[in-house]
């Protein structure tokens, strides 16, 4: 399988992600929707709206609250007919998901450890564990609680695979091609290489969203996906 391809709309409206989705065009059929478009570009409405025309919409929210909260606003998200949500992977959390999302077509992901931090980062905000054994605990936690998948680096997918079987997704933000830059990402990936190592879904952003022609940074991707596109 090549994989499913996630374009992350990190916009600030709601017409510069109209506009990436018309240029994109039948190559995504997926969608995140984050807290820049969902709290400040009516990222919540055009949710919907993509739902409404047969897109795929994952709203990467990161929920974490009580667990009574946590059920009612994933409740709130599955209604929406949505098919990925967030929240973040401590057991209480995960397993307030799983209950209400039960039924329904809402695969909740657990964020592990975000690609923007490695093993210093996890020190300073005072885990025992580096940035591998963080994720691994995670990731039998995410299994236990009866979640639909983790999110993780590339870098981890390997590890995570064997954790949690052939069921769950394991979606990779961290994507870079390339060429491209990292940015703020520190533990990063190649496309056809994040899902050699285990993962189902790829998390592209920038490296589409910023480009001069999204279409053909798409078309790239997906071709690394599949292994039709020899990277230099």
């Amino acid at each position: 399988m090549p994989g499913t391809l996630i374009v992350a709309l990190d916009v600030d409206t709601r017409a510069q992600a109209e506009l990436l989705v018309e240029q994109l065009g039948d190559r995504v059929d997926f969608y995140k929707i984050g807290y820049q478009l969902a709290y400040g570009g009516d990222g919540l409405a055009l949710g919907r709206a993509l739902l409404q025309a047969g897109k795929r919409v994952f709203f990467d929210l990161k929920l974490l609250d009580i667990d009574n909260t946590v059920e009612k606003g994933v409740a709130a998200i599955a209604a929406t007919g949505a098919h990925m949500l967030s929240v973040h992977a401590y057991p209480r959390t995960m397993r307030a998901a799983a209950r209400a999302a039960a039924g329904s077509g809402l695969a909740v992901l657990g964020i592990s450890v975000l690609t923007s931090m490695d093993d210093s980062d996890l020190a300073e905000a005072g885990y025992a564990r580096d940035a591998a054994g963080m994720v691994a605990l995670r990731a039998e936690q995410a299994r236990v609680a009866g979640i639909g998948g983790l999110v993780c680096s590339p870098l981890e997918a390997e590890m995570v695979r064997a954790i949690v079987g052939k069921q769950l997704a394991i979606v990779t933000p961290g994507i870079r091609p390339a060429g491209a830059a990292h940015g703020d990402q520190k533990r990063v990936m190649g496309p056809r290489e994040a899902l050699a190592a285990g993962a189902s879904h790829l998390v592209v952003g920038r490296p589409i969203t910023a480009a001069p022609d999204p279409a053909a940074a798409a078309a790239d991707i997906l071709g690394q996906m599949a292994g039709t596109h020899r990277v230099a």
